[in-house]
């Protein structure tokens, strides 16, 4: 099969950072080829100089499209050539309908005057195309999150796309929308789309993937072919990490102590719709040294649940009650909640979990200021040794404190949300998809960090939809399912079987 794409010795540098160094990448016409590597190894820097983001000439190296040298000196060139990226954060217009986000930029017009009736007729053939019978007429804003990824799909079919790139495209995406998108991609290859995906769901890789290269540290390492057999989870994370990762989490002791939290006929209302309850008299406690986790599909309450109970940050008439130790605490604001020794680690780092544009030092003293503070005035000597403490403690990849957090990769993005909480000095940390998005090595620090907590006595609440994380590292595991506790198993006890069976009887 002849090559659609080759890259040859693509080398990036930034001032003082050398991203790519010599990388090879070689896409097979009718392909999908995978592209792994951990956070911050190469692999998006090489997809925009791929997309012309990065232009021709601020690189080293040359790109061979379709049997003939090509320099792309901005994104119009590269989509004009049939190569469409999709991000993984969506770059769709929410208030926008599907019609007027697939053809924006694009329109169908005739005279200067946008055909409508022509825009809905193929809106409708290309959504049929990717599985969706909503009508043209719909939001975006309404779609869900896997929905909203299909449109993405359908706007790049639209363009007449032939390498279709996707990265992380099923890291916000629930099970059922996840394999929903793969099947999908597997239709695309039977057209004749050439992919390239980035994921770190390696079991998706495994699914889908014809070749798979490896990049590590800005150079690719490895590649396999899929018809060899030569693709294998252990074998891509060797080569990702550069060692065996025998075993995926890190073994503790597990020594459960005395009951740290207890909440107790814990309700929750929709915060719009007020005849619409979220949590239905949820019972939950948590023990020191303990990891908890709670299972359920996306859908099911539990990101509802941890925002409430953490200064009833979601939702509205709510009631029951929280101890810690024993005592009623008063959980009603996210500064008591804190107070009570409550934190929370959000699913959505980005939006809500940091502050992008400000430096490592200020994300991480953000929760705990008075510990940084004399006189209600800031010890900025103070904050930076705070800022450093945390930045060896977790091996934060960086060359300084003063690096603005958007420049960072997701898992130093996610250490620096988790050495904030760290520093609030919790005695319970509720961790919402601690790991998403983030690479294999990444996962086990942050395994590592997890396991360290609860030796200390901490207890740790585990939000997960990836029921191995859940299995590998919880001591006990709560079933949720529309909004209430289904079942709770023992680590003894619990499979995913046995899980999904709760969820799906009860």
């Amino acid at each position: 099969m002849n090559a659609l794409l080759e890259m040859r010795s693509i080398t990036k540098e930034f001032p003082g950072v050398k991203a790519l160094d010599s990388v090879n990448l070689a896409v097979k016409q009718g392909e999908i080829h995978a592209l792994v590597g951990e956070n911050g190894a190469g692999k998006s820097t090489l997809m925009k100089v791929l997309s012309g983001v990065y232009a021709a000439g601020s690189y080293e190296g040359e790109i061979h499209y379709d049997g003939a040298l090509a320099e792309f000196s901005g994104i119009s060139d590269s989509e004009a050539r049939g190569i469409i990226i999709i991000h993984q954060e969506l770059a769709l217009v929410p208030l926008l309908s599907i019609a007027e986000n697939l053809f924006l930029g694009n329109e169908y017009a005739v005279g200067g005057i946008v055909d409508w009736r022509e825009t809905n007729r193929r809106t409708e053939d290309l959504l049929r195309k990717v599985g969706l019978s909503e009508p043209p007429s719909a939001l975006v804003d309404a779609l869900g999150v896997g929905k909203q990824q299909l449109v993405e799909i359908a706007k790049a079919l639209s363009k007449e796309v032939r390498l279709l790139i996707l990265d992380e495209p099923t890291a916000a995406l629930s099970e059922s929308d996840s394999q929903a998108l793969l099947d999908l991609m597997l239709e695309l290859k039977e057209q004749g789309v050439t992919q390239i995906i980035i994921s770190h769901k390696l079991n998706e890789v495994r699914r889908v993937a014809d070749t798979v290269t490896v990049i590590r540290d800005g150079t690719s390492v490895s590649i396999m072919e899929a018809e060899k057999g030569e693709i294998t989870e252990d074998r891509i994370v060797r080569d990702m990490v550069g060692r065996d990762m025998a075993d995926r989490y890190p073994r503790r002791a597990r020594r459960a102590g005395e009951t740290l939290m207890e909440v107790k006929g814990w309700n929750v209302w929709h915060p719009q719709h007020s005849e619409r309850q979220m949590i239905d008299d949820v019972n939950l406690t948590v023990r020191a040294g303990e990891v908890v986790g709670i299972a359920g599909l996306m859908g099911a309450g539990r990101t509802e649940l941890a925002m409430s109970i953490f200064g009833q940050s979601y939702g509205r008439n709510i009631s029951g009650s929280v101890e810690m130790k024993g005592a009623p605490v008063d959980v009603s604001s996210v500064s008591k909640a804190i107070k009570a020794g409550l934190a929370y680690v959000t699913e959505d780092r980005k939006s809500l979990g940091l502050v992008l544009d400000e430096t490592i030092q200020r994300n991480i003293t953000l929760a705990n200021l008075p510990e940084v503070s004399r006189n209600m005035v800031l010890n900025e000597a103070r904050e930076t040794q705070v800022a450093e403490d945390y930045r060896s403690a977790l091996n934060i990849r960086t060359p300084s404190v003063f690096q603005k957090v958007m420049n960072l990769s997701g898992g130093n993005q996610q250490k620096v949300v988790l050495s904030k909480w760290l520093f609030a000095q919790p005695e319970v940390l509720i961790l919402d998809e601690p790991t998403r998005g983030i690479d294999v090595g990444a996962k086990f620090e942050i395994y590592g960090i997890i396991n360290d907590l609860s030796a200390q006595g901490k207890g740790v609440v585990m939000i997960s939809s990836e029921m191995p994380e859940l299995l590998g590292m919880c001591d006990r595991i709560y079933v949720m399912n529309e909004g209430s506790f289904v079942g709770e198993l023992s680590a003894e006890d619990a499979s995913q079987e046995r899980i999904m069976s709760l969820i799906v009887t009860e």
